[in-house]
């Protein structure tokens, strides 16, 4: 039989199939480390093979095969650095959740993120919560932000999850798509989910307190079939984002700021560092490139993967 994955517990998986029957779902042993370097050899959203389990009374079954993913989410594990943790797959967009503060969302975070969405074709928009909450210099802050990353392209959208600002305009774009939400743990995640589809009622303070202890290996995403046509993955929060398997000289590619000048470069191979008459640094002078993107840049050529956590809030 063939279904989708819908739930990982971490030994077991919810699969649910076209017909809308339901599955728990285990793999087998070998299958756990056959070529697979993801601590979570199965994600959220992966269509799978399996068979039922012939000697129980329940409806178990056991996953043989997985079909071939068009995108997914990845970041590096926290606690086990050499490994990747696959966040979702199969996915048709990404709301990122941000909030200027309780919790601050680094624009090093955005950055990382946007930059892993856009390396496997994911459209991401970003959504600016808990706006009935601030005062004038976050409001600033906000419209700051919003002028960014509107001018390279992406679609911002001021929200409130416990008000219901904008609440309809996510759902007309969730509409018929599988879209997954994310951020820091204490955006507002599910409590955006809940306004979306009051009927879920998921629990937010379990999530957040679980992400609290650091345990991300051990939190897990889940898909849930909305009354308009949609499907949605809620996921736990992250708190930073290692991103995975790419070379210093296709960084750049994934800023579509930087990816636009970079053939006005005097280099083809142009890191865009210490080269001379290179149009990206050109930009930056003249303020055509906002400095906390280019920041974000050099953080990533250079391989630092958590410094990005303690920037100040000031250097934006």
């Amino acid at each position: 039989m063939t279904g989708r994955v819908y739930k990982s517990t971490g030994s077991w998986y919810t699969v649910k199939t076209n017909l809308g029957h339901i599955y728990e779902c285990r793999i087998k042993g070998k299958f756990r480390i056959k070529g697979i370097k993801s601590t979570n050899p199965i994600a959220v959203g992966d269509f799978v093979d399996f068979e039922l389990e012939k000697d129980s009374n329940q409806e178990l079954g056991v996953i043989h095969n997985i079909h071939d993913r068009k995108n997914y989410v990845i970041r590096k594990s926290v606690n086990l650095s050499k490994q990747t943790h696959i966040i979702a797959a199969n996915i048709d967009q990404v709301f990122l959740l941000i909030t200027i503060n309780n919790p601050p969302t680094l624009t090093s975070f955005i950055d990382r993120f946007l930059v892993t969405a856009n390396a496997y074709s994911i459209n991401t928009i970003l959504l600016f919560n808990k706006i009935d909450t601030y005062d004038d210099d976050a409001i600033k802050q906000v419209t700051y932000l919003i002028n960014i990353y509107r001018k390279i392209g992406y679609e911002c959208i001021e929200i409130s999850a416990k008000t219901k600002k904008n609440i309809d305009k996510i759902k007309a774009l969730m509409h018929e798509k599988v879209s997954m939400f994310s951020g820091h743990s204490g955006v507002g995640k599910s409590t955006l989910v809940n306004s979306i589809e009051p009927k879920l009622n998921i629990k937010t303070k379990e999530i957040s307190t679980l992400y609290m202890q650091g345990q991300h290996t051990t939190t897990f995403a889940e898909m849930f079939d909305l009354s308009f046509n949609a499907k949605i993955i809620d996921t736990p929060g992250i708190k930073g984002f290692g991103v995975v398997d790419m070379d210093k000289e296709e960084v750049g590619d994934y800023f579509p700021e930087i990816f636009k000048l970079k053939t006005n470069c005097k280099f083809n191979n142009c890191l865009h560092i210490q080269e001379p008459n290179c149009a990206v640094k050109k930009a930056l002078d003249t303020n055509e490139i906002a400095f906390s993107r280019y920041r974000s840049y050099l953080q990533i050529v250079e391989g630092e993967d958590e410094q990005y956590r303690t920037d100040n809030r000031d250097n934006l």
